[in-house]
């Protein structure tokens, strides 16, 4: 076995085997050499080499999302460390575990004038669950902070920096392990399986006619299918689920903005629930978090292990328990209520389903329209990734398939890592993966192609509006030179010399006819990974998607 010479470099990797973790993207430096020495010569990780240390970040990330174990990145010093920034601010508000390793200059050479070197001490203090600012030699002391580190990445499910100096030389190497560090065992914790105060919370549930509860984004098969059902058939409950949630039945409203966009006072009212159920992580529908904080519930009950937001302001109560738990204990003490809340809503709900399909049935080629043909021709089983802003509020209004698991990176709501994060996905799962992402995001992050990991089945839908379409539909869009400059970001650019770049089949689509045959093209070829374009009318998407809303009512 090769080791590096340095000991404090041999700590961290012993104690990194010993505690299971095994998928490390490097990022190629010099002051991390004694780390990338010894991880990649090492059997017991599987190490990807990222130039880009953004991207290398979010493809971590992916990786951690689909695995649910902690994944690590190592980079060189200076601002290296701070292009993980991103991702790293998504895997705390997305509760993922990522562990950062940064190498980093001796504290005698910070702020002298050294070259690359920054302070990197506690540089993401805001985003960490845990900083594990080490000292130049091995020591007991660093052991148990990186123990701690990988322990505490794992229990409140974020992300942590371990940030080690090393002085030259860096290349040295050993065949001898010079270091013992000591490795501890982390307590179980255990989650609450019964609700506390269960009599009060049983009598409010019992007592109430109008329950709702909203589900953000969440696991797949994370609720138990009996308790599917019991949500389903009482007549009490309305659930609302997002294309993020993961959680499906005919009698839940799976499209939040087609029921509610038409509702004015009198349907909020009557829609108004005593009692509000939330669980899963954030929710896209900005109509819903709009609803609810004007018309606040007078209990809002959140359920998960760690934290609660207070998204609607009106939180009464936070269950540390898994939503399963919770609703199984919930259910075992609680009666039927006689309402009609459900059956209200339900009537308005499929009175809505019509005329979207009727809307949908005759409009022209859109963004609209294509997001309605992409998503009914997903392979069955698969995984589909999906960027931000116009890409995930699209996706919102169409029924996507009960096999196909849906990720997006929510937790920071932001475009700069979609692609990088689903090619890591595509890497942590044995799924077919397929990506949908608009123009800004996929340029912004054409990086994330710049790397030789990517499955060969890896598909990616490209929709191409020619800006930033997700400013169109906002409030405020007046088409004048300061918003197609400085909001929608109006290009003419294409994928199209970045897929020969990347060698990636590249496929095209400007109309309903070569749409059905790129799709065609794109999912019959797998020897190399694939991207769709599909060019759609800029002027024009706004437009539909605003009169599809007015068709509704």
């Amino acid at each position: 076995m090769i080791y590096p010479k340095i000991a404090l470099a041999q700590s961290i990797i012993e104690i990194l085997s010993a505690k299971g973790i095994v998928n490390i993207i490097i990022s190629p430096g010099s002051r991390n050499a004694p780390l990338t020495i010894g991880l990649a010569q090492n059997s017991n990780f599987k190490c990807y080499s990222m130039a880009d240390e953004r991207c290398a970040a979010f493809f971590a990330l992916g990786i951690a999302q689909q695995t649910k174990e902690p994944t690590a990145v190592v980079c060189t010093s200076g601002s290296a460390l701070l292009n993980y920034y991103p991702a790293f601010a998504e895997a705390f508000y997305s509760q993922i575990p990522l562990i950062v390793i940064s190498a980093d200059r001796p504290q005698s050479k910070i702020d002298i004038g050294d070259g690359q070197t920054i302070r990197q001490e506690n540089v993401f203090a805001n985003h960490s669950v845990f900083n594990a600012n080490l000292t130049e030699e091995a020591s007991e002391e660093n052991d148990l902070k990186i123990n701690q580190a990988i322990e505490i990445a794992v229990r409140l499910k974020g992300p942590v920096h371990i940030n080690a100096p090393f002085e030259e030389p860096l290349y040295e190497i050993t065949e001898e392990l010079c270091v013992q560090p000591k490795i501890t065992n982390p307590v179980e914790e255990t989650a609450e399986k019964v609700i506390k105060n269960s009599d009060e919370i049983v009598s409010v549930w019992n007592n109430a006619k109008r329950k709702l509860i909203v589900v953000g984004v969440n696991e797949a098969n994370a609720i138990n299918q009996e308790i599917i059902e019991k949500m389903a058939s009482d007549s009490s409950i309305v659930v609302l689920t997002e294309t993020t949630s993961n959680l499906h039945h005919p009698n839940f409203i799976n499209s939040i903005d087609t029921l509610i966009t038409p509702f004015d006072d009198s349907d909020f009212k009557e829609f108004n629930p005593e009692v509000l159920v939330t669980f899963g992580g954030m929710v896209v529908s900005k109509r819903i978090k709009g609803f609810l904080r004007k018309y606040k519930p007078k209990h809002h009950w959140h359920i998960d292990t760690l934290r609660a937001y207070d998204t609607f302001g009106a939180l009464t109560n936070h269950f540390k328990m898994q939503p399963n738990d919770f609703f199984k204990d919930l259910f075992s003490k609680s009666i039927f209520v006689k309402s009609n809340y459900f059956k209200n809503i339900d009537t308005v709900y499929k009175k809505r389903l019509l005329k979207k399909e009727e809307y949908l049935s005759k409009i022209g080629f859109s963004d609209f329209k294509v997001f309605e043909k992409v998503i009914e021709s997903l392979p069955k089983n698969s995984q589909l990734q999906i960027s931000n802003s116009s890409a995930i509020r699209y996706a919102q209004l169409i029924d996507i398939d009960e096999s196909i698991e849906v990720f997006c990176n929510r937790g920071t709501s932001g475009i700069d890592g979609s692609t990088s994060t689903a090619i890591g996905a595509s890497v942590g799962s044995s799924k077919q993966t397929v990506f949908i992402t608009g123009d800004i995001s996929f340029l912004y992050d054409s990086n994330a192609l710049w790397n030789s990991y990517i499955p060969k089945n890896f598909k990616i839908i490209l929709v191409n509006n020619g800006g930033g379409g997700i400013f169109r539909i906002l409030p405020g869009h007046q088409e004048k030179p300061v918003f197609n400059i400085y909001f929608e970001t109006s290009h003419h650019l294409t994928a199209e010399h970045l897929a020969k770049m990347y060698n990636c089949h590249y496929y095209t689509a400007n109309d309903v006819v070569s749409l059905n045959k790129g799709i065609q093209s794109l999912y019959s070829t797998n020897d190399a990974p694939a991207i769709l374009e599909i060019f759609t009318p800029t002027t024009e998407n706004d437009i539909i998607l605003k009169q599809y809303f007015q068709h509704l009512t």
